[in-house]
């Protein structure tokens, strides 16, 4: 069985959460694209758990874990993250963590490239609120044909590997010295860092396409892990401001390295309320006081799990929601952090956007959404702990009504709903995968 979990919204859903619970059940996790500009947090009995490229499957002895084809990876970061949660007792191994010959490798200049530029964009208020790890320019060279990919540190003294090497280093010189007055880079310093890493990493590089294929023949288990959500999306979402791959579920067999794999099921995972990391148009943060989302940033932890920035918060957005489900085409929604409302009287619920005197509820990310303010619907608060609740039953009435309500603007069930962040806090609502 192939499942992608994917993000409906701007990231940030609690993918992390859903996948954990699933890997319970799986064989095998992939992440199949992006890179360390977004995270996963998990909390189990272990501790809690930030994951910027691991897998959330890596929290679980015996699923093997995959970093995928579509992925940029920046190996000091993947390095620092393995050291840190095996400082957690979490093993990691060639056994459990197999990375892709085709990934394209993030490299030391890519993050420089990020950070001077968005310094240079800042200046002027341009700035596109990058995390500044590099992806967009690791992406950009990936399309250029100008860097490497995993496989090449198994072949770094082969004479073609060598040659290109010497040339994506003479034209990154150039970006760099004519751009930035940035100093030139050696290209014998570049052929030490890449045998350091190839030191370490050679028993981790493998062809996973052919491992995934040989997983599914045998009627494995098999878990697609997608980072940010559909608004995020370099294509459907709400570009510039998007990240610089593809978040859609679609695109998840093709980044795992198995693209004629059809997925069996895709499950969105939606927030209880809307969060966003970055810049770019946000409409949902217009419907409230900052006395709100002040509490509502305090009582759900909303800061930045790669980054540790403020979120940006507003009510549940059903326009921006109905179009990521429609990008997901998920037939399975997660819906987390419903606890959160729990503190509320009433809870705002964005039904629509108005721009001049019209309205409407169709999101278009080609709009100037900058100009276009929120119509909100207030639902009656429920006003007491759910967090011990363990079916949908036991929910307080004015929560069923709340999911109900979601339920008809998404015109789709809800089938999971989290009310906590510990692994058992979660209750069913129908058929689950």
């Amino acid at each position: 069985m192939l499942t992608a979990v994917t993000g409906i919204n701007w990231g940030d859903e609690g993918k992390g959460r859903v996948i954990d619970l699933l890997a319970e059940h799986a064989d095998i996790v992939v992440r199949y694209q992006g890179g360390n500009n977004a995270g996963h947090t998990v909390v189990n009995k272990q501790g809690k758990f930030v994951l910027n490229l691991l897998p959330s499957g890596i929290l679980h002895p015996d699923v093997v874990c995959v970093l995928g084809d579509g992925m940029v990876i920046d190996l000091n970061h993947l390095s620092n993250e393995i050291a840190q949660i095996r400082t957690q007792d979490v093993s990691v191994s060639p056994k459990n963590l197999k990375l892709s010959t085709r990934a394209t490798i993030s490299m030391p200049w890519h993050k420089i490239q990020d950070e001077l530029e968005e310094e240079r964009l800042s200046k002027s208020g341009a700035a596109f609120g990058s995390t500044k790890r590099g992806i967009a320019y690791a992406y950009s060279d990936k399309y250029r044909k100008k860097t490497i990919r995993l496989g090449d540190l198994l072949h770094l003294d082969e004479e073609n590997v060598q040659a290109r090497l010497k040339t994506m280093l003479e034209a990154k010189n150039l970006e760099l010295a004519g751009c930035y007055h940035q100093e030139p880079m050696s290209l014998s310093a570049l052929l030490s860092w890449c045998r350091q890493k190839a030191a370490k990493y050679a028993p981790y590089i493998t062809d996973t396409g052919a491992f995934l294929e040989d997983a599914l023949s045998k009627g494995k288990r098999v878990v697609l892990e997608a980072q940010l959500g559909a608004m995020r999306d370099i294509d459907y979402g709400i570009f510039p401001y998007t990240s610089s791959s593809s978040t859609i579920s679609a695109y998840g067999p093709i980044g795992a390295g198995i693209p004629g794999a059809s997925l069996d099921h895709v499950v969105g995972v939606l927030k209880a309320y809307s969060t966003c990391v970055g810049a770019g148009p946000f409409v949902a943060e217009k419907a409230m006081n900052g006395e709100w989302t002040e509490m509502v940033r305090k009582y759900g932890g909303e800061y930045g799990a790669a980054t540790g920035r403020p979120r940006r918060v507003g009510p549940f957005d059903a326009v921006a929601s109905r179009y990521g489900l429609k990008c997901q085409h998920a037939d399975k929604i997660a819906l987390t952090k419903l606890d959160v409302l729990s503190i509320m009287d009433q809870i705002p619920v964005i039904t629509g956007y108005q721009y001049k005197n019209a309205v409407t509820n169709v999101f278009d990310p080609t709009e100037n959404l900058e100009k276009y303010t929120p119509v909100v619907k207030m639902l009656p608060g429920w006003k007491t702990d759910i967090s011990n609740c363990r079916s949908y039953d036991e929910l307080p009435v004015n929560a069923k009504r709340y999911i109900n309500f979601l339920e008809d603007m998404l015109r789709h069930e809800i089938q999971f709903v989290s009310v906590g962040a510990e692994r058992n806090q979660y209750l069913l609502n129908g058929k689950w995968l």
